[in-house]
């Protein structure tokens, strides 16, 4: 299942997508015609997506030294050593963007320039003396790699202030289907995977939006039989962050579409 998602700006979106494997021709046909930044792990598949300039996520980062220091010993966990120094430089970079949240993107990039970039410098240079000295195979060697097989990547992030240091707005999304696909006996043919992928769109971007799913598929679905579908204006008041939407829709104690 394949994900893709709107950013902070504009009305939140949720796509599901459903493909039988893992190959960055689909995301390059779904993507066909966008031209922008394009935040993602470090899939070497995105590559495919003419007109995307990747944006690297800190999160996939952080995690291999906090998986590379699991392998420590317990008691040396807690210590000084290579593992938790680079973890340090991850921790530090998300400290920052937690302090500048509520800035507007001008803002966040003039912060970024002058308390981010110096960190990224010397955790650039951290990362290649320990390549030098850390054998590649091992829980270091290959959080060292990824940072740097990954680095232009993840410092895009300081081209834009709009732009995000993770995906864990994606990766949020989709957990609700990993969840649930346990459970999904019916859902084991490619039809029955390109519905739940609808059914799945539809849902979490009303919640996104601030609606309540149920009632927002019903007043969704009664209508659509005296539209015409070929037409978007034709059904554009239905779309979830229509203004036009009945109150009874939204979720209670939701006055306004989500942002996050």
């Amino acid at each position: 299942m394949w994900l893709y998602r709107s950013g902070r700006e504009g009305p939140p979106i949720v796509l599901y997508e459903y493909q039988p494997g893992r190959h960055g021709a689909y995301a390059r046909r779904f993507l066909t015609g966008f031209q922008g930044y394009l935040p993602c792990d470090g899939y070497a598949g995105y590559r495919e997506v003419a007109g995307a300039t990747l944006v690297g996520c800190w999160a996939h980062a952080r995690r291999h030294f906090v998986e590379a220091l699991q392998t420590l010993p317990g008691a040396a966990r807690d210590g000084p050593s290579a593992i938790r120094e680079g973890l340090e430089f991850c921790n530090t970079i998300f400290r920052i963007e937690r302090e500048l949240r509520d800035l507007t993107p001008a803002e966040r990039q003039a912060v970024r320039q002058t308390r981010s970039r110096p960190v990224l410098a010397q955790f650039a240079r951290w990362l290649r003396a320990q390549k030098r000295q850390t054998l590649p195979k091992s829980p270091l060697g290959k959080a060292v790699t990824y940072g740097l097989n990954q680095w232009k990547p993840l410092t895009r992030f300081l081209e834009d202030g709009r732009l995000e240091i993770d995906n864990n707005r994606s990766e949020r999304a989709i957990k609700p289907f990993v969840t649930g696909r346990k459970n999904w006996l019916f859902a084991n043919t490619p039809r029955g995977a390109q519905a739940s992928a609808i059914a799945f769109s539809l849902i979490q971007t009303a919640k996104e939006n601030g609606l309540e799913p149920r009632a927002y598929l019903q007043y969704l679905f009664e209508p659509w039989p005296q539209r015409d579908l070929a037409d978007p204006a034709s059904w554009a008041d239905c779309l979830p962050w229509s203004s036009t939407l009945p109150t009874h829709v939204k979720a209670p104690g939701s006055a306004s579409p989500t942002s996050d």
